[in-house]
């Protein structure tokens, strides 16, 4: 007999199986995992597809104007028979999009019901998702010049992080066409230094790199905006950054996943000389 699913928006009795199921998924959706974690029913959204006997065989996350769908790993006979999200085209109508991201093949589900519905895509990008559960190759704690200091920054270090931060964005994160918000960035960058989960690197004084921690899942950390300036690249800074930020974390025995652009072949490096493993392809697309 044919099952058939269908999209339900989440209630308070469903929070424990969601959990369950994104456990199971961790290691493809640390983002996800960490919305859910943080979720707020009063800003986010999160809709289910349930079978007729009740279970949950995938998930679509809201939060902000970003979407984050959880699909891979299903049957195939399942995926065959997920339904169009239909319920977003009226949900569009009030909120805008700014973008999806997840795992490539769960993205270009996602890309092609907005694109029926009308949405344009401004900008996609194609990433690789790595993992490391295991501490990093010693010889990352030799990289850099010898004048290099890592340190935890304060807020007292902003002016300088924001600078930084600001590079980060508009090297990694703007869409093509976006008006860069020094003003957000700010805040953002200063919310992060708050959250304490963040490295910087200084040499004589100023700060030239950092790294911090953009998701935390059930057992695992997910850490990005890595940027060190350009007049000081090809000196292994990102490497050392890397190496010492995540070795607290693994002696936790957390695990630590990243995405790297695919173009980025100089990063890519980086991370594979440390341990980092590719895992699967990763996409975020823009609208």
């Amino acid at each position: 007999m044919t099952e058939y699913y269908s999209w339900r928006k989440m209630k308070n009795l469903n929070i424990s199986r969601v959990e369950q199921m994104l456990r199971v998924k961790e290691r493809d959706c640390v983002t996800a995992c960490g919305r859910f974690l943080s979720y707020d029913p009063l800003k986010d959204n999160l809709w289910l597809l349930n079978g007729k006997n009740g279970e949950h065989s995938a998930l679509l996350i809201n939060s902000r104007s970003a979407f984050i769908p959880v699909l891979s790993g299903n049957d195939p006979d399942v995926k065959r028979q997920i339904p169009q999200p239909v319920f977003l085209k009226k949900f569009l109508l009030k909120r805008k999009i700014h973008s999806v991201q997840g795992i490539k093949e769960d993205v270009l589900f996602l890309e092609n019901e907005l694109e029926k519905m009308g949405a344009k895509t401004a900008e996609i990008v194609d990433y690789e998702l790595m993992e490391l559960d295991k501490q990093p190759d010693d010889k990352g704690y030799l990289s850099g010049p010898p004048n290099l200091v890592m340190r935890t920054p304060k807020l007292t270090d902003l002016d300088e992080l924001a600078v930084l931060h600001a590079g980060y964005e508009k090297e990694e994160v703007l869409p093509k066409g976006s008006v860069f918000s020094p003003a957000a960035s700010r805040v953002k960058i200063a919310n992060i230094i708050a959250g304490g989960q963040i490295l910087a690197a200084q040499i004589c004084g100023r700060l030239v790199g950092k790294i911090n921690v953009n998701a935390v899942s059930f057992t695992r950390y997910q850490i990005g905006g890595v940027y060190v300036h350009p007049d000081f690249r090809g000196l292994g800074i990102a490497r050392r950054m890397t190496a010492e930020f995540i070795t607290s974390f693994i002696a936790e025995g957390r695990g630590i996943t990243l995405f790297v652009r695919k173009s980025n072949a100089a990063a890519r490096r980086v991370y594979a000389s440390l341990g980092f493993s590719p895992r699967r392809d990763y996409r975020i697309t823009y609208y």
